[in-house]
């Protein structure tokens, strides 16, 4: 390869590889569900720059037609591509990472976030846009069941998760949003109220529709 690939060009032959290390190429749809895109073309682009730039070869009209140059073919025999489940709306009383919560597994490295991330939470909403975080953003979280008073953590509060920041004062409990038009939470003396974990990182999606 004579033209260097990008970090997500790479990610994405590193996937190939190991799919191809199991026994099959993946299709598009695999790759667009690895990488959160939102549709195969945007699968199709990267491979056709991967194409482009010699990494791997195309073979048109089949699902699976993807192939490595001889010269690479022995890198399939490699660790398989690191993975991070991705949970979406949480159900009542269910904890966070039952398996009838995971949507899909993401090709994000755990190790990639300091702590290390568990597991990734889709954003609903708008309450911490100050904060950086938006609608259909993932939140990298790491499993905890304590923090310091201004952490941002995912708390379970009665039957509903939520991304906040936390602050302790005394005995007392509140989780601010970073949104004006929202209201402190603070929970009820009956209610269940319980720290996740922490957030450590914040993946966009810049492909999702508006």
């Amino acid at each position: 390869m004579s033209t260097p690939l990008t970090p997500r060009q790479q990610a994405i032959l590193e996937f190939i590889r190991d799919r191809i290390g199991q026994g099959l190429p993946p299709t598009r749809g695999d790759i667009a569900e690895a990488f959160g895109f939102a549709s195969r073309s945007a699968a199709e682009q990267h491979l056709r720059a991967l194409a482009d730039k010699g990494a791997i070869t195309l073979n048109e009209g089949r699902a699976r037609g993807i192939q490595l140059p001889a010269a690479q073919r022995a890198a399939t025999a490699r660790t398989p591509i690191k993975t991070l489940p991705l949970i979406g709306r949480v159900a009542a009383g269910q904890p966070i990472l039952a398996s009838e919560q995971i949507e899909a597994q993401m090709a994000v490295d755990p190790d990639c976030f300091r702590p290390r991330a568990d597991y990734l939470l889709r954003v609903y909403g708008d309450s911490m846009i100050e904060a950086g975080i938006f609608h259909g953003d993932c939140v990298a979280v790491h499993r905890q069941p304590e923090a310091d008073s201004g952490a941002l953590v995912v708390a379970r509060i009665g039957e509903e998760v939520t991304v906040k920041h936390l602050e302790r004062r005394g005995p007392s409990i509140r989780l601010l949003p970073a949104n004006p038009a929202y209201a402190p939470i603070v929970p009820a003396d009956d209610q269940e109220f319980r720290i996740e974990g922490l957030v450590v990182g914040v993946l966009r999606r810049f492909d999702q529709p508006s």
